[in-house]
C-alpha cells in the first residue's frame, strides 16, 4: 500500500455503445446493444439506457430483445475500438512510463512512475485532467479511481461510474469497503459469493471480521489468506508494463449449424486471414496453429500444428489450418470455429516464402490424394437465404458509403434490401433510405473519427500540477471521495 493515492485504474463507460451512440447522433440518449445478433448470440456491452431496461454483458441478445425490444442492435466494429483505444493508451502514456492495459477500455496507471502525482492534490488534479483529455480527443467519457493500490483505484473507477472520479485518501480504505458487497473483491464470483453467504458473510466487513483462519477453512489456503488480505484493504502489486499475450486468436459461432465441408474449409480460412491481421497489427508472429472446432453436441476439439519457425504469413497459416481441418470430424455440424497462433516472437522466419511454398505443396498433394472420381459430384456450399447474406454483407451497424448520399450506416437487412441512415458523427440526426443489397452505388466504408478535429495535446501534461502546493483541479461530474 502507498502512502499517497498514486495509482489510476481508468475504465472507460460503456465503451463500445458509447463509441456507437457518439458516432450515430439519431442514436444518442437511446438504448444501444452491442454484440452477437443471431440466435446464439451474445452482448457485448448494452449502453447506459439499455441498462436501465434490465440488459448487461454476457446476456443472450435473444433475451436482451425481449427486455429492450426497441433498443438499437448493433454488430461490434472493433477497427473503431481499436482506433479510439489507440488515442486513449497515447494519452495514459504521456502520463507514465508505467501503463498496464487490461483491455481496449481499461488501464492501471502508476502515476508516481511518470512523475505527474506524488500526493492526493496532484493526484485528483492529473485524474481531472485525464478526462477532460479523453473527452476533447474522443468524444467519450471515462470513469477514474485513484488509490494506494490496484484492488483499491479499480473499486473506486467502478463506485465512480458513470463519467465520475473517485479518490480512496490512504487510511480511509476499510472504513470505505466495510459496508460494501463481497462480490466486489476480485475473484469472488457468483459461486464464491454464495458460499460465503451461506457462511453468514456478505459484506467486506463480515470477511475482515471472520478473520483469516476462518476464510481458509471455508475457501482454502491460498484463496482465503488473498481474501482477507483483500477484506483489510491490502494489495501491494505493481502496475506491470508489459502484459505479454501468449497467442492471438479469433473464432465465430455460427447462427445455425454448417454441415457443408466446403463452407466449414472456408470459415475456416476466412478466420486464419482475420487472425493474421491482429498478430500483425500487434508487430508479432508465432510459431504454433491453432484450430478450435465445437461441434452440434457442444463436444469441442483442438488441433494444432508447429511450424519450421514463426511467421505472419496469412497463406501460411490458413494453409496450415486447413491442414488441421483434414482430421477433424464436422459431419454432424459445427457450431463453432476459431483459428489461433501461439508461441508468439517479435521476428518471422526468414526462409518465409519456402514455407509458405512447402505448405501449398502438401495442399496441392493432399487435394491429388482426395479428388474426387470423374463422375463423382463436388459439392457445393450450403446455399444461403436473402436475409442471411444481405446480414454479412451488410452488419447492422457498420459503416457504408453511397456515392449520391455519402456516408451512413445499415439500420437493417433483409429481403434482398438493406436500410442506411446517412448521417456522421459531427452532423444532425440523418434520413433513411432503402437499397437493393446489391446497388452499385453503395460500398462498405472505413469508419469516421468520433472527434473532427482533435485537438492539439503534444504538449500535455506538462501543465498539471505536480506537488501538494499547487492545489486540486476544479471538481467535475460525479467527482466524489470518502
Amino acid at each position: 500500500m502507498r502512502p499517497a493515492p498514486t495509482i489510476l485504474h481508468l475504465d472507460m463507460d460503456a465503451f463500445y455503445a458509447s463509441a456507437e451512440q457518439a458516432a450515430k447522433p439519431s442514436l444518442r440518449g437511446k438504448a444501444v446493444v452491442v454484440g452477437g445478433l443471431g440466435p446464439r448470440g451474445v452482448v457485448a456491452t448494452a449502453s447506459y439506457e439499455a441498462r436501465r431496461l434490465g440488459v448487461h454483458s454476457a446476456m443472450p441478445t435473444a433475451q436482451a430483445r425481449r427486455l429492450a425490444p426497441n433498443a438499437a442492435y448493433l454488430v461490434p466494429r472493433f477497427s473503431l475500438y481499436r482506433t479510439v483505444s489507440d488515442q486513449v493508451m497515447e494519452l495514459l502514456g504521456r502520463l507514465s512510463p508505467l501503463v498496464e492495459p487490461l483491455s481496449l477500455d481499461e488501464a492501471f496507471v502508476d502515476l508516481e512512475a511518470g512523475g505527474t502525482a506524488d500526493d492526493s492534490a496532484s493526484a485528483r488534479a492529473t485524474g481531472e485532467g485525464l478526462r477532460a483529455a479523453i473527452r476533447a480527443v474522443t468524444g467519450l467519457s471515462g470513469s477514474v479511481g485513484l488509490a494506494g493500490s490496484k484492488m483499491l483505484a479499480k473499486i473506486a473507477s467502478e463506485e465512480a461510474k458513470p463519467d465520475g472520479l473517485l479518490l480512496i485518501e490512504p487510511g480511509t480504505e476499510r472504513e470505505l469497503l466495510a459496508p460494501m458487497s463481497v462480490r466486489i473483491l476480485p475473484g469472488v464470483g457468483p459461486a464464491t459469493g454464495d458460499h460465503l453467504r451461506r457462511a453468514g458473510m456478505t459484506t467486506v466487513h463480515d470477511l475482515a471480521e471472520a478473520g483469516e483462519a476462518e476464510l481458509v477453512r471455508l475457501v482454502g489456503k491460498a484463496h482465503g489468506h488473498g481474501l482477507h488480505r483483500m477484506a483489510l484493504g491490502l494489495d501491494d502489486r505493481p502496475v506491470v508494463a508489459e502484459r505479454d499475450a501468449k497467442s492471438v486468436s479469433v473464432e465465430d459461432t455460427f447462427d445455425v449449424d454448417l454441415h457443408d465441408r466446403v463452407r466449414v474449409r472456408a470459415e475456416v480460412e476466412r478466420l486464419a486471414v482475420r487472425c493474421v491481421e491482429r498478430l500483425r497489427a500487434a508487430d508479432r508472429s508465432g510459431r504454433t496453429v491453432v484450430l478450435k472446432v465445437r461441434r452440434y453436441d457442444f463436444s469441442t476439439l483442438t488441433r494444432s500444428e508447429t511450424l519450421r519457425g514463426p511467421t505472419d504469413d496469412p497463406t501460411v497459416v490458413r494453409e496450415a489450418a486447413a491442414r488441421l481441418l483434414e482430421s477433424v470430424d464436422t459431419t454432424g455440424g459445427v457450431r463453432l470455429l476459431g483459428v489461433g497462433v501461439t508461441g508468439l516472437a517479435d521476428y518471422t522466419q526468414e526462409d518465409l516464402f519456402a514455407q509458405a511454398a512447402d505448405a501449398r505443396e502438401l495442399a496441392q498433394r493432399d487435394r491429388e490424394h482426395h479428388a474426387p472420381a470423374a463422375e463423382e459430384p463436388v459439392p457445393e456450399p450450403e446455399a444461403d437465404n436473402g436475409d442471411q447474406l444481405a446480414a454479412r454483407r451488410w452488419p447492422a451497424g457498420h459503416d457504408v458509403h453511397h456515392e449520391e448520399h455519402g456516408h451512413g450506416w445499415v439500420q437493417g437487412s433483409g429481403i434482398g434490401r438493406v436500410t442506411v441512415r446517412f448521417e456522421e458523427p459531427w452532423s444532425a440526426p440523418g434520413r433513411v433510405l432503402t437499397f437493393r443489397i446489391d446497388d452499385p452505388l453503395l460500398r462498405p466504408a472505413e469508419p469516421l473519427p468520433l472527434v473532427r478535429e482533435s485537438p492539439d495535446y503534444s504538449s500535455w501534461p506538462a501543465s498539471l500540477p505536480k506537488s501538494r502546493s499547487s492545489g486540486a483541479a476544479p471538481s467535475g461530474g460525479g467527482e466524489s471521495s470518502p
